[in-house]
């Protein structure tokens, strides 16, 4: 358990919330079908980049969890990525190291601090890190949320460069997220000096908080994936004080004030369904919540054994099934990526998307739309 809690991968919720580190620690570790689609990819993604780098391996397709077509080609997207870096680095140095799945100790800095590289190149003068995701649910970003660089990667890189740094002369670090799913591929450089700055100054002091449970709690962005987020009080303060806030007297909410609840929105929901989630797992389980009761819950109406009815509907002369389009996902899983675009790549379109209003941070353009530009030139 020691060395459980404070893993890279769950490095920007600890060290925004330290004190959250030991008490996930005493939660079950429970996998998803999304944890093990991301292994099944990793497992494809590690045996096609040892392939193109001429290493004997074996293919692990078949034992696979999950596979399909998408999975096969953003592992290979994912294996020629890589090696366009390995092939750049070798303009740095004749003989640059390749390390996939590698084991990297940062233990220097955090307590029993470790974790697995997906890719690992080194090079005189430059340190690259690449992590695979293939999930599609979160953008990751490689600058990280506070634009110093993400703190899984640099944790890595740490590992990296204690275990290589004499090897070569390693001035630079790059860290690279390869999200195929999302198509983002996204690299963030730092020099060695300011990540061991951010080693010494932020990481090894906050580690030592977490590891002994001490610290304060906050709330935040990084409760997404946190353990305890269902019963948190620090959370639950923390979207509490919208519900608490004293607006002026007024009929209706101006769009100052409203503009100042839309940061909100997205927190709130998000914990009311957590809430929810957990309180309903905790009553099947037979706990008790005052003035709540488990009740059956409405449901639909099915066929008991569908071929079977399908065989009756069909004796009857009449067709049992709806026919229906393959969406361009599907379409191109059938046909597979070269021949769909040979056949069908001039009848795909994108529409524009609906509006979504955002903080004026974000990077996409402001929307607009024929009727707006029509309404601007009168």
């Amino acid at each position: 358990m020691k060395h459980a809690y404070l893993s890279a991968s769950a490095s920007h919720r600890w060290l925004a919330c330290p004190p959250s580190a030991k008490l996930c620690a005493q939660e079950e570790d429970r996998s998803s079908e999304y944890a093990m689609q991301g292994t099944s990819a990793h497992e494809l993604g590690q045996y096609l980049v040892e392939k193109a780098l001429g290493k004997a391996t074996e293919d692990p397709t078949e034992s696979l969890s999950f596979y399909d077509n998408e999975m096969q080609e953003a592992a290979e997207g994912y294996a020629a990525f890589v090696m366009e870096q390995v092939e750049a680095a070798k303009q740095l140095c004749p003989d640059p190291l390749v390390c996939v799945e590698q084991t990297l100790d940062f233990s220097k800095w955090v307590e029993h601090g470790f974790g697995t590289g997906d890719c690992v190149i080194v090079a005189d003068d430059l340190l690259q890190i690449i992590d695979l995701k293939y999930g599609i649910g979160v953008l990751v970003s490689a600058s990280g949320e506070d634009g110093t660089g993400n703190s899984q990667l640099k944790c890595y890189a740490l590992g990296a460069l204690d275990t290589f740094g004499n090897l070569y002369d390693i001035r630079r670090i790059r860290l690279t997220i390869y999200q195929p799913r999302r198509e983002n591929i996204e690299s963030f450089d730092l020099t060695v000096d300011e990540l061991l700055n951010w080693a010494n100054t932020v990481l090894a002091p906050t580690a030592k908080l977490a590891y002994e449970g001490n610290g304060e709690f906050h709330a935040g962005d990084h409760c997404q994936f946190c353990k305890i987020r269902a019963t948190c009080r620090k959370r639950a303060e923390y979207n509490m004080e919208l519900a608490a806030k004293d607006f002026p007297p007024a009929p209706t909410l101006s769009p100052e004030e409203i503009a100042e609840i839309l940061p909100r929105v997205d927190h709130l929901t998000s914990w009311a369904e957590d809430i929810k989630a957990y309180a309903l797992k905790q009553a099947m389980k037979g706990e008790q919540f005052p003035h709540f009761k488990l009740v059956e819950g409405r449901s639909v109406r099915k066929f008991r054994d569908e071929a079977q009815v399908a065989s009756i509907v069909t004796a009857a002369g009449y067709d049992p099934y709806e026919k229906k389009l393959l969406g361009i996902t599907a379409m191109t899983k059938q046909l597979g990526k070269k021949q769909f675009e040979e056949l069908l790549g001039s009848y795909v379109i994108k529409p524009q998307g609906r509006p979504v209003l955002v903080p004026e941070i974000d990077s996409r353009p402001e929307y607009t739309s024929a009727k707006n530009d029509f309404e601007k030139e009168q």
